[in-house]
């Protein structure tokens, strides 16, 4: 059996009907449509979520939901990671080197009681301490 002896199954395919094509069709004048209306008319397209002038499910139901556009740091504590006070210049780069963090983390915080003193060592605008 190849690929050229296959076959649609029993009834699965049929014929396109073919409207507005005379009375004897049983399609022929309104071609399936109707009377009058907007259904009726060319060109006519529902939108999306009409409902027959109900109000919208969308609108129906409450508004769920709100994205913070504010990105929170990624906060480090550098009495309890002490890798990240022994580097020579902080960059995020560096940090990554020595400290596993999620590829989304785009600023970072240094907290802790010597996080200060690092602010001199800090090369990197998306890293910050507390108190500079």
């Amino acid at each position: 059996m190849g690929i050229e002896n296959l076959l649609p199954a029993v009834g699965s395919t049929c014929n396109r009907k073919r409207v507005g094509r005379g009375q004897g069709s049983g399609t022929g004048k309104t071609a399936a449509r109707g009377q009058k209306g907007q259904k009726s008319r060319s060109g006519y397209k529902r939108k999306r979520n009409f409902e027959g002038g109900q109000m919208q499910l969308a609108k129906r139901l409450p508004k769920v939901g709100f994205f913070s556009h504010n990105i929170k740091p990624y906060v480090i504590n550098v009495e309890r990671i002490k890798v990240v006070a022994q580097l020579a210049e902080i960059t995020m780069e560096s940090i990554r080197g020595v400290h596993k963090m999620g590829a989304s983390v785009s600023k970072v915080k240094l907290v802790g009681a010597s996080a200060k003193d690092l602010a001199s060592k800090i090369k990197d605008d998306n890293v910050t301490t507390t108190g500079k």
